[in-house]
C-alpha cells in the first residue's frame, strides 16, 4: 500500500556495562521493515477512546516529516493463523475471541477491551506483522523490524484479554521464533508506561523467554512490583520518574540480566506513553530518553543476536509525543553504529 492510500484512510478513520550514548553515528542505515496494514486503522472501541485509529497515522506523519521512509522497505502485514496464536494463548481463549468478533456494534471483552466487526482483522494482522518481523530477521532479509500496528497486546495473558489488549504479539513472536527457528534464549524488553503483564503471565514459567519491563507503580495493572525471577526483570518506577530513573534501572539490572542471558533475537515492546506529554502515563522521558534505551537494546542484539531486533507498537496517546518519539526510536534503530 502506498502512503498516500494510508493517509487518506487514517485521516478518515480519525561487554554489557553501563551503557552511553555514543557522540556520534556512521550515516549507513540498517536494512529495516517497516510493518504495517489498513485493517488496524478499522479496529474502534469509541470514537473518543484514546487507543484510536490516529495512532498509527500519527507515527506515520512523523517518519515523513523525518524522511524515513526512504530507507524503510514496507511490508502488509499477514493474517496470524490460530495454530501461531495457540503457541501463546490457549485454544480455548483464541475460538471465545473469534466467537466474538461482532458483525456490527460493539462487544465488550473486559472493562477496557471491546471489538468491533474489525477488531478481529486487525489484532490478528498485529500479531501477524510481529510474525512476519522475526521471519525477515531470522532469514537474513532485513536487520531489524518495526510493527506500527494496533490494537497494543503485552497486558493479553495466556487465556485474557486486558488493558486494550487481545492477543499478545510480542509473545506469539517469541515463540515463533523458537519454534520455527529453534531458538534457545529469546528476550523481550518493555518500556511501556504499564508493566507487561500478560507478557509476564506467559513467560513467568518458560526460561526460553526474558522479559525486561519498566513501568509506573503502583499503577495499571497494578502488577509486576514482586512477581519477578531469574528470566523476569521488572523494574518499576515511581510516579514523575525521568529518563534518568530509566538509565539507571537499566544499566543496573537490565543489561547484567541480559549479558548473562545472551538472547539470540531481541523483541520490543514499545510503548512511548511514559513521554511527558502523555497524560495517561505519569512519567517524564522525553525522545532522547527512548533513544538512549533503544541504543543500549541495540548493543545488546550486537553483541549475542547478530543485531537482530523485532520492535512492535503498544501504548502512547499524546499524539505528538507519539509520532516524534517512535520516530526517534526508529530512526535509532535504522542507523547503523
Amino acid at each position: 500500500m502506498d502512503r498516500r492510500t494510508f493517509l487518506r484512510a487514517g485521516a478518515a478513520l480519525g561487554a554489557l556495562t553501563a551503557f552511553k550514548t555514543p557522540a556520534a553515528l556512521k550515516p549507513t542505515t540498517m536494512k529495516t521493515a517497516y510493518i504495517s496494514h489498513a485493517a488496524c486503522l478499522r479496529h474502534e472501541m469509541t470514537a473518543n477512546h484514546p487507543e484510536r485509529p490516529a495512532r498509527m497515522q500519527a507515527i506515520e506523519q512523523a517518519l515523513q516529516r523525518a524522511g524515513l521512509f526512504s530507507k524503510l522497505a514496507q511490508y502488509e502485514a499477514p493474517l496470524a493463523s490460530k495454530a501461531v496464536l495457540a503457541r501463546a494463548h490457549t485454544n480455548a481463549y483464541i475460538d471465545w475471541i473469534f466467537s466474538q468478533s461482532p458483525k456490527t456494534g460493539l462487544v465488550q471483552l473486559d472493562a477496557d477491551t471491546a471489538m468491533n466487526a474489525h477488531s478481529l482483522e486487525a489484532t490478528l494482522r498485529a500479531s501477524g506483522a510481529a510474525v512476519k518481523g522475526v521471519d525477515l530477521v531470522m532469514t537474513g532479509q532485513m536487520q531489524v523490524a518495526f510493527c506500527n500496528t494496533r490494537p497494543p497486546g503485552h497486558h493479553a495473558g495466556r487465556a485474557s484479554s486486558a488493558g486494550f489488549c487481545i492477543f499478545n504479539h510480542v509473545a506469539v513472536a517469541a515463540l515463533h521464533a523458537i519454534a520455527q527457528y529453534g531458538l534457545a534464549r529469546v528476550a523481550i524488553a518493555d518500556f511501556d508506561v504499564h508493566h507487561g503483564n500478560g507478557t509476564e503471565d506467559i513467560f513467568h514459567d518458560d526460561p526460553r523467554v526474558m522479559l525486561c519491563s519498566s513501568f509506573r507503580h503502583p499503577y495499571y495493572p497494578y502488577s509486576g512490583a514482586d512477581s519477578g525471577n531469574d528470566h523476569i526483570i521488572n523494574t518499576p518506577l515511581a510516579a514523575g520518574s525521568d529518563g534518568k530513573a530509566l538509565r539507571k534501572v537499566v544499566n543496573e539490572q537490565w543489561l547484567p540480566a541480559l549479558a548473562r542471558f545472551k538472547p539470540q533475537l531481541l523483541i520490543i515492546s514499545a510503548g512511548f506513553d511514559a513521554h511527558q506529554e502523555d497524560s495517561m502515563g505519569g512519567l517524564k522521558w522525553l525522545e532522547e530518553d527512548y533513544v538512549w534505551v533503544t541504543e543500549a537494546l541495540k548493543a545488546v542484539a550486537k553483541q549475542h543476536a547478530e543485531g537482530r531486533i523485532v520492535s512492535v507498537l503498544e501504548g502512547g496517546y499524546a499524539l505528538d509525543a507519539l509520532g516524534r518519539s517512535a520516530a526517534a526510536h526508529l530512526n535509532t534503530m535504522i542507523t547503523a553504529s
